[in-house]
């Protein structure tokens, strides 16, 4: 499935994308916006599914949001890369808050993945820090979302 998704997102969208300008990757994996937005909402669940699927560690964020900063601190804490979309700076921004809202079921920010499941906002990822239960979960990641080397989606404990 996983190799099916990321050929048709090969084959299909990413010729699309530059036209688009939608994506422009940033320090710690960020993904942003250079131009006028135009995806679908199919085409926004889809990029959601994606990012999810193809990272271990992906943050749904807005730049001036305290949970959302809450949040990238803890993963900073671990040592843990992660993904980071910063809607607030993407064209297509609210449309992928709509598209996170149908997949979870919550509207609001930060939106984390953890491993290909919604793990909550800033505070729950925060209180599973605290209860020593994030880490076993970003240390279960799926050898398609764990990649040798530095990158999003490796995890490499704090020294």
């Amino acid at each position: 499935m996983v190799k099916f998704s990321f050929i048709f997102f090969l084959l299909f969208c990413l010729p699309f994308l530059p036209s688009f300008g939608i994506i422009t990757f940033l320090r710690m994996g960020n993904l942003t916006s250079s131009s006028t937005g135009g995806l679908s909402s199919t085409a926004c669940v889809q990029l959601v599914q994606e990012m999810v699927s193809q990272n271990c560690v992906v943050i749904f964020s807005k730049t001036t949001c305290p949970y959302c900063k809450m949040a990238k601190n803890v993963f900073n804490e671990i040592g843990a890369n992660y993904k980071v979309i910063e809607l607030d700076q993407h064209n297509d921004g609210k449309r992928l808050q709509e598209a996170l809202a149908q997949l979870t079921g919550v509207r609001t920010v930060p939106r984390v993945f953890v491993n290909g499941s919604c793990i909550g906002g800033g505070s729950d990822t925060k209180q599973l820090h605290q209860q020593g239960k994030l880490l076993p979960l970003i240390e279960r990641c799926s050898p398609c979302c764990v990649t040798e080397g530095s990158g999003s989606g490796h995890f490499e404990p704090s020294k």
